[in-house]
Formats: C-alpha cells, sequence, structure tokens
C-alpha cells in the first residue's frame, strides 16, 4: 500500500507540474514546403512529412506541397519518406513559419531510419551510439511466420527465438532472453509471465505499424532486465491531420489451415482529434512436418482488439491507449507410445490413450493448454514547458495466465497467475543547448502476482521498481555525436507466505535490490559513407520471483522448479563496435561485441546420489527437477550484413547477413562451462529483386529466393543432461509481392511466401519441443519444425479526406 501511495504521489506531483507549464508555453509555429522527385522534379504525392518526438505530421497534396499542424517552437527531427525514395532526416528549427523543399532520390536499399528506442528523444540512426534494426509493417507482411517474434527474426541479425511450437516465440537477444530483455509497446514496458519458457510476448501481430530491435544495454532508459537489449512494437502512430486511414488484412499459411483477418480504422481531424482502432482474429489447427506428421494439439487462436484516442495541439498530445490481448493455445507434450511411437493424447492421466486422426488435424485444444489474456491502459502525455518538454506517462496492465491440465474438469485451471503492473514515466527534455539535449527523469513500476489455482508454483509476491537516470547527448559538425548518461535503480520485493495443506510451500521474505549504470559512446561519420561506432555500457538485472522461490511443477514446462532465495543481482558490462559502409552499390555493417556478466543465473538439472536425474513424484508422475544457480559468464559474438545492388541492375539485391554468439561460464560445472542453451551461428543469404514500377497497374513488386542456413550447435552445456548437439539446416523459401494500382492509387497489396520449399524436417537449438519424448519406432527424440508451408496475405488499403 506504501508503494502504491508512493507512484501516486509521484505522479500528483508532475501532473501538477506538468499543468502548471501551460503557462510558459512556447512560441508556435509551423513547417510548410514541397516534397518533389529529385530526379524529375515532378511533385511526390502522398508523401509523408513526420515529426516523430510530437507525433504528428503530413501527407503531400497532388502538387507535392505540405503543412503540418501548428507545434510549439523548437528543434525537431523531421522525417520525410516516399516508398522507393531514399528518406530525407534534417534537424529543423521551427518558429513562426518556416519553409522548406525536399527533393528525392530514388534508391533500392534505405540506409536511414529515425529511432526513439534506448534515447530520451528522436534520433538518426547513423547517429545512435548502439546498433539498431527498424522493420516496417511491409517488411513484415512480406514474411511468412505464425507470430511477430518469428517474423522479426527474418530481419534482424543477432535476433532468434526460443520457441515452443508455432504460437510461441520469446525473443532472445545476441543469447540473451527471459528478462534479460525488455519489450516495448508504445511506451510501456510489456509485463507478463516472460521468466516462462512458454509464455510469449502478448501484443497484436497486425496492429504493428514498426518495429525497433536494440542490440545492447539500455538500463539507463528501462531499468532492471534490459541487459541484453530491447525490442520496441509501434502501433497507434497518427495519420495525417485531415485524413481518414482503413486497412483490412487477411492471410492463410496451409500448413496448419492458419488464418487470419485483421481490420483498422485512424482518422485525424482538422481540431487536433486522432484515433485508431483495430482488431484481429486468429485460428490455427495442428501442424505437421515429414517425420511426426501432425502434431498434436499445436493449435492456436487469437482474438484481439485495440486503438487509442487522442488530442494534438500546439501544446503537445495526449493520447489514451487501449488493448486487449486474447489467446489459447495447446501445450504441446510430445508424450508417444512406446510400442508404435504415435503420439498420445491426455498422457499421464487416467484417460491416456493414442490420438486418433481427427484428433491430430483437429483445430480444437486438448489438456493440456492455455489462456492468455492481456488488458493494457495507457495515458501518454507530451507537454511543452517553454522550450522544454515533459513527458508523463502512467499505464495500467492486467495480465491473466492460465493453465489447463485436467481431462476431466476441462475449465478450471491448474495453474492461474493474476498478474496486476502500473508503470509510470516522467521525463523532462531540456530544449537543445549549443547542441546538447539532455533529458532526466524517473519512471518504475509497481506489480503484484496472485495466484488463482490449487497448484502454485511461484509465491504471491509485491514488488516495486523506482529509477532515476540522466541522459545527454551532442553532435559535432553532424559527424561526431556522443553520448552518454547514468542511472540509479532500486527494486523492492516482498514475496507472501503460502502454507501447502500440511506443510510451508513458500517462506515470507523480502529482498532489496539496488544498482547503478552509465553508459557512454560515440559516433562518427568518417565519410559520407563511413559511420563508425563505438559503445561501453553496464547492464543490471535483479532476479525474478521464480528464480527466487519456485517449488513446483510446470505444466508447460514438463519440469519441477527449486529457486534460491539468496541470488544475487546480475551486473554486465559490455564492448560494442561496429561499421557502417553504405555506396551507391554496396552497404555493409559489422557488430561486435563482448559481453562480461557478475552472477548470471541459470537453471540445471539436479542430480541424485547415484548420478542420474533427480525426480519428484507429482501426483504419481515422476518430474525432472531443476534449480538455479549462479556462475560468472561471458558473451561474445558478431553480426554482419551486405547487401550487393550493382549497376546498372540496381534493383538486384544479393544480401546476406550472418551472426554468431559464444556464451562460456568463468568455471565449470560438471566437466562444462558453456551457457546452456546458446543460438547456433546462422547465414540468412537472399537474392532479391525490387521493382518500383513494374507495369501500369503493378507498383512495388519485389521477388525473393532465400537460403536459411543454420549451423550445427556443438557448444552446449553438457552437465546434468541439461542440453544436446542440434545439427544443422539449411531452408529454402521464395517470394513475391507487389501492389496492385489504379489511376495512382492502390487497391490492394498482395504477398505469396512458401517456406522450408524442400520439406526439410529440422529442430531449432532453441526449440523447447526437442527435449520431449523419444520415438521407440524411429529412435529419434523430441518433436520437429514446421514443415514446407505456403502463405497468402492481402492487405487493401482506404484513404479519404475529411
Amino acid at each position: 500500500m506504501r508503494n502504491r501511495k508512493l507512484v501516486i504521489g509521484i505522479y500528483s506531483f508532475f501532473t501538477i507540474l506538468l499543468l502548471s507549464s501551460f503557462s510558459g508555453i512556447a512560441d508556435k509555429g509551423m513547417l510548410t514546403g514541397k516534397v518533389t522527385d529529385a530526379a524529375t522534379n515532378k511533385p511526390l504525392v502522398g508523401a509523408s512529412i513526420f515529426i516523430t518526438e510530437i507525433k504528428t505530421g503530413a501527407v503531400t497534396k497532388e502538387d507535392g506541397t505540405f503543412t503540418t499542424p501548428i507545434v510549439p517552437s523548437g528543434k525537431y527531427l523531421v522525417e520525410v519518406s516516399f516508398q522507393g525514395y531514399e528518406s530525407n532526416i534534417q534537424t529543423i528549427e521551427i518558429n513562426g513559419t518556416v519553409t522548406k523543399n525536399f527533393a528525392l532520390k530514388i534508391t533500392y536499399a534505405e540506409h536511414e531510419n529515425v529511432t526513439v528506442t534506448g534515447v530520451a528523444s528522436a534520433i538518426k540512426t547513423k547517429e545512435s551510439v548502439q546498433p539498431i534494426s527498424i522493420v516496417k509493417k511491409t517488411d513484415l507482411l512480406k514474411e511468412a511466420s505464425t507470430n511477430i517474434i518469428d517474423a522479426l527474426t527474418h530481419q534482424v541479425p543477432g535476433l532468434t527465438a526460443l520457441s515452443t511450437g508455432p504460437a510461441i516465440s520469446k525473443p532472445v537477444i545476441r543469447g540473451l532472453g527471459y528478462n534479460r530483455l525488455v519489450v516495448i509497446n508504445d511506451g510501456v514496458r510489456q509485463e507478463g509471465q516472460q521468466w516462462g519458457d512458454e509464455h510469449g510476448i502478448e501484443i497484436d501481430e497486425y496492429s504493428i505499424q514498426k518495429a525497433e530491435v536494440l542490440k545492447g544495454p539500455a538500463s539507463i532508459i528501462y531499468g532492471s532486465d534490459a541487459m541484453a537489449g530491447v525490442v520496441n512494437f509501434i502501433t497507434n502512430t497518427p495519420v495525417a491531420q485531415g485524413t481518414l486511414k482503413a486497412n483490412i488484412t487477411s492471410g492463410f499459411t496451409d500448413n496448419n489451415n492458419l488464418y487470419n483477418i485483421s481490420g483498422n480504422v485512424a482518422a485525424n481531424h482538422a481540431n487536433g482529434f486522432n484515433w485508431n482502432v483495430y482488431g484481429t482474429y486468429k485460428n490455427a489447427a495442428s501442424y505437421h512436418n515429414k517425420y511426426d506428421g501432425y502434431v498434436l494439439n499445436s493449435g492456436f487462436n487469437e482474438r484481439n482488439f485495440g486503438g487509442y484516442i487522442g488530442l494534438n495541439k500546439a501544446w503537445g498530445y495526449t493520447h489514451l491507449m487501449i488493448s486487449n490481448f486474447d489467446q489459447k493455445l495447446g501445450i504441446i507434450e510430445g508424450a508417444r507410445d512406446l510400442t508404435t511411437g504415435k503420439f498420445l493424447i491426455y498422457s499421464e492421466t487416467p484417460f491416456e490413450r493414442i490420438a486418433t486422426d481427427s484428433e491430430l488435424k483437429s483445430g480444437n485444444l486438448f489438456t493440456p493448454y492455455q489462456h492468455i489474456q492481456h488488458f493494457k491502459i495507457a495515458l501518454d502525455n507530451n507537454i511543452s514547458a517553454g522550450n522544454d518538454r515533459v513527458n508523463v506517462l502512467v499505464a495500467y496492465q492486467h495480465n491473466q495466465r492460465r493453465e489447463f491440465g485436467d481431462p476431466s474438469n476441462y475449465t478450471t485451471p491448474d495453474l492461474y497467475f493474476n498478474l496486476q503492473t502500473v508503470n509510470y514515466n516522467l521525463q523532462y527534455n531540456i530544449a537543445d543547448h549549443n547542441g546538447w539535449k539532455t533529458s532526466f527523469g524517473l519512471n518504475g513500476m509497481y506489480q503484484q502476482n496472485r495466484n488463482l489455482a490449487s497448484n502454485v508454483l511461484i509465491p504471491e509476491y509485491n514488488q516495486f521498481d523506482i529509477g532515476s537516470f540522466i541522459l545527454t547527448r551532442k553532435t559535432f559538425n553532424n559527424k561526431f555525436t556522443v553520448s552518454g548518461g547514468l542511472r540509479y535503480d532500486n527494486r523492492n520485493l516482498h514475496s507472501l507466505y503460502y502454507n501447502d495443506g500440511t506443510s510451508v510451500k513458500f517462506s515470507d521474505f523480502k529482498r532489496n535490490f539496488s544498482n547503478i549504470s552509465g553508459s557512454a559512446g560515440i559516433s562518427y561519420n568518417a565519410s559520407n559513407t563511413v559511420v563508425l561506432k563505438l559503445n561501453v555500457a553496464r547492464g543490471f538485472r535483479a532476479p525474478t520471483v521464480a528464480e527466487l522461490a519456485s517449488n513446483g511443477a510446470h505444466e508447460g514446462t514438463n519440469r519441477y522448479e527449486y529457486g534460491d532465495v539468496n541470488l544475487k543481482s546480475e551486473t554486465s558490462l559490455q564492448f560494442d563496435g561496429g561499421v557502417e559502409i553504405n555506396t551507391q552499390h554496396v552497404s555493409v555493417n559489422v557488430s561486435t561485441f563482448y559481453n562480461y556478466i557478475n552472477n548470471y543465473i541459470f537453471y540445471r538439472k539436479l542430480s541424485n546420489n547415484v548420478g542420474t536425474d533427480s525426480l519428484v513424484n507429482v501426483n504419481g508422475n515422476m518430474i525432472t527437477a531443476f534449480k538455479f544457480s549462479q556462475s560468472n559468464a561471458m558473451l561474445y559474438g558478431a553480426e554482419f550484413n551486405i547487401d550487393i545492388h550493382p549497376h546498372p541492375l540496381d534493383w538486384l539485391h544479393f544480401e546476406n547477413s550472418f551472426s554468431y554468439v559464444r556464451g562460456q561460464f568463468a568455471e565449470s560445472f560438471g566437466g562444462s562451462s558453456n551457457i546452456p542453451f546458446m543460438p547456433a551461428a546462422k547465414l540468412l543469404s537472399e537474392l532479391r529483386g525490387n521493382f518500383k514500377s513494374l507495369s501500369k497497374s503493378i507498383k512495388n513488386f519485389y521477388t525473393k529466393i532465400e537460403l536459411d542456413n543454420t549451423f550445427k550447435q556443438n557448444n552446449i552445456f553438457t552437465s546434468y543432461n541439461t542440453e544436446t548437439v542440434t545439427n544443422g539446416y539449411s531452408l529454402l523459401n521464395f517470394g513475391i509481392g507487389g501492389d496492385v494500382q489504379h489511376a495512382g492509387k492502390t487497391l490492394c497489396s498482395i504477398y505469396l511466401s512458401a517456406n522450408n520449399i524442400t520439406d526439410v524436417a529440422y529442430q531449432s537449438s532453441l526449440s523447447r519441443l526437442k527435449y520431449t519424448d523419444i520415438n521407440n519406432v524411429t529412435g529419434r527424440q523430441g518433436v520437429f519444425n514446421m514443415g514446407r508451408n505456403f502463405t497468402v496475405k492481402i492487405n487493401v488499403p482506404l484513404s479519404f479526406k475529411l
């Protein structure tokens, strides 16, 4: 209660400060001008002019002219973009009416973007001292995937996924996942049960307009957990003032009969009132591959909705956002009949039997299965305070995760996590002073978890996080950018007592974790084509309640987990270096890193006195026991990307991306010093053709053929039978698509994909299904990934003037 009062008090203080700042609103201004083709000087109709920091902008008219809404006077990073052209990004001082024209050049490779991830205010990606990847919605639509993280792994070197079937993919950045990275959605830190293997992210895939992936510690802005980096999803972006836009997107994947339909409508009225609503429905049956046939209970369905209402004025903006994610999915156990090797339904219950063909192919869910609901509401404010700006964000999240395992009582959950979180972020941005951009503030969250089912895996707890930070940066002569900052964090955790009938399952305890984080980096434009980057940062992660106090069997993971209440915080020191080379016909991006982590937390199997797996008897079932441990560790690796688009065949791209990470403990455990479950090295080679205009009615046409090579992973943690070697594999993929236009307007966009064309049977080293039962008939262990699949997506855009 005291912590909640503190959150309310802090928010009330900053709200009063924010409201009082209205009296000090700076002068107003607007940006006008014209956007043309640099080669022909013809106007570009429908080009976007966007000011990210205040979420406003304009779209060019028939003659290429534009006028932004009225904004507070100041210096802003303005991004001018048009599909098929190189974006023009400039810092412009707007005071009164400022006129500036832009001439865009046709490009076949995008080199520059604007990012808001890991920084206090919008910045060019070239000036960011840490490696960051920007993935736009059109790029996501071109990927054949069953979830958003799976789609991103094809776009971002160094990002992989820990998967549990097609519905669950957890992001892993440079070998670190779970609570070692932070997921952000529209400025709000996403809080679910991300500590668990089979707990994915709860964000609607089709609502996302843009994804930003920052690789490297970002604890200064986001506090505990952002050691590996950040995955930032941006969904609610206002459309241009005076317009109404809508999209209807549908898709189908044949392998698991996945079909989806999604729609959104957004408008921005002349008086500054703007809004967006969206909804998505997805449904999938069991997937199949050539080794396992149809994989029992691998179906899922989603029903999601969300949107926002907002007001953009000369003083800034205020946006009220809401979203609701609702997913049901089967938990794949992979249990098999000892004689036939076929999948068992309702395994280890009195109802156990071999699954029928109709059950294998069914879209129905059988026990065990999960039901996840995630509701979020957030108020985001950006207010002018004289020449400075104040950001105030407060959000409430309610995450409910139910796991059902009893076939005789299908609707009563065995596990029920009820997590509620209040996030807050209070930030003061000082106006540009001699080129220095400085921000300071505080953010954190209050969180409580309650168990609402008979089985309990982790204790109920209350947690309060607070952190204060200061960040500054300066660019000298448009060449040399320096950036740095400091942060102090404190986490107060109270884990509550629980009596399980006749014995104490969880003791009452309190822990307090604090830390100082810092970073310093430089980005240097050595020439018009070469950018050099160097950064050093200290990250921080407090142990989760699951790591401190787990004591129970987890239906989703088939293991019995023991925590350790004496675990210490993880701290990391990471060095990043990189070089970007962008010429007319070749683009090269190289990033290297070295990360030393103190008190790295990991779980390992427990062994009994005779050296075999320690088993716990749970209701007559013997479950393998795991316990959390700690050791110092180091991770190092690199990502390399080269895109060759030779003249005069500028439309032709031969792009190769390679990523590698190696993780080792500072000491050996049972003869092994490798950190468990590190991603295998990966080489993605793509031959692609991009055609701005294929014919009068086909625009922005593309076709690609891709070879996805994943190497053998033999740097494994062999101790306690924790991990086994994973063989390498190569997947052949194909894609084709474009826009169908009439009279200069897009009627629809079509995306066709074929993945794993040769129907390779493979297992990812980060697939949890790799460690399910052995098929005694074939001798193969575990469940294999999805086989050959074809996907079609159609997007129909609509646009009207208000």
